[in-house]
């Protein structure tokens, strides 16, 4: 019986509790993006709410001079008076920034679940993203979409574990237990 043996059921229950433990960080970490895209999401719309609310009040003005909110940009941005003129850059600005946020919304909403995370890098903006980020509050979501990158989590922890770290220890215990083999030397022949 070698010295480790007793060892062996304490070494074994701490794989297990490595296993478990690596579970619930892989899960929990993975989560978070839809979490955070979620609460990035959130603040997406507001901030198209408000765009679009800058755009109404334009438009109402526009339509009190009886002109279409193009045509106002455009009598604005011809204006002799370079203050007023400015104002259609504003305008038009808001116009491009509705667009531009309705479109990142609908595009991230309306994604399919394996898409989402590239959907939402690609219509990625910074200045939501640290709005987002300075705001967030860790969630664990208990959708289908939650479930699947907790798995994903799991997996990805637990295969990291067990093929970068625990493999090439249980590698190396088995090269130090295996004795050298001989090196082709042979006795030497008896002399008669």
């Amino acid at each position: 019986m070698k010295w480790t043996a007793p060892f062996r059921p304490v070494v074994k229950a701490g794989d297990t509790l490595i296993d478990r433990l690596l579970c619930v960080l892989g899960a929990v970490s993975f989560c978070q993006l839809p979490e955070f895209i979620q609460q990035y999401l959130q603040r997406l719309g507001g901030r198209l709410d408000e765009a679009r609310r800058q755009l109404a009040q334009f438009t109402e003005v526009a339509a009190q001079s009886k002109l279409t909110l193009a045509e106002f940009i455009q009598r604005t941005g011809h204006n002799t008076d370079e203050s007023v003129a400015r104002l259609a850059n504003v305008m038009s600005n808001t116009v491009a920034r509705a667009d531009s946020l309705a479109a990142a919304d609908a595009a991230i909403r309306n994604a399919a679940l394996w898409k989402k995370p590239f959907v939402f890098f690609a219509h990625f903006d910074p200045s939501i993203a640290r709005a987002t980020l300075d705001i967030y509050k860790p969630a664990v979501p208990t959708t289908a979409e939650g479930l699947i990158y907790a798995i994903l989590g799991m997996l990805v922890f637990l295969g990291f574990y067990h093929g970068f770290v625990r493999y090439p220890l249980v590698q190396a215990t088995r090269l130090r237990k295996t004795p050298p083999k001989a090196s082709g030397s042979h006795s030497p022949s008896p002399t008669v």
